[in-house]
């Protein structure tokens, strides 16, 4: 666990190479399998794989309220980082790292990059992703479960 001013993280070991996972983690259309949140109902526009700078859509769902979020990857190093952006300014990051007969898996909520970082704070977005976090890993783990 790891709690920075304005970024909260999580790690994982996940029992799969750090090439596997990341494409996982780089393919939009597959974030609803892991995605600990409850939120994210699917993609917008296929299977693609994305790198830095490419921008993706996802129908999301708040409670009974569907909405659209369009991302862009700000960060990104092939099998090792991806990172994305959308209109509030903060990103999600993933890190992968090899990890014995696996990968350790960090996945970070970074406000630090946050329009507006103090509305997430009062509302208290940071505990709340800090739960996500820990949910989104386990089900990214048990994807890849024998």
């Amino acid at each position: 666990m790891s709690t920075d001013d304005q970024c909260v993280s999580e790690s994982i070991h996940v029992p799969a190479a750090p090439a596997d996972v990341f494409a996982l983690l780089s393919d939009p259309s597959q974030h609803h399998r892991f995605d600990g949140s409850g939120m994210v109902q699917s993609s917008r526009g296929g299977s693609t794989t994305v790198e830095l700078g490419s921008k993706f859509g996802m129908n999301m769902k708040l409670g009974p309220i569907p909405y659209r979020m369009n991302n862009t990857v700000v960060e990104f190093e092939n099998n090792k980082l991806i990172a994305w952006a959308h209109i509030g300014g903060h990103r999600w990051r993933y890190q992968i790292e090899p990890d014995g007969d696996g990968s350790l898996v960090t996945e970070s909520f970074d406000w630090s990059t946050a329009k507006v970082p103090k509305f997430l704070e009062l509302m208290n977005y940071p505990s709340r992703n800090r739960q996500s976090i820990v949910n989104t890993l386990q089900r990214l783990r048990d994807l890849f479960k024998d």
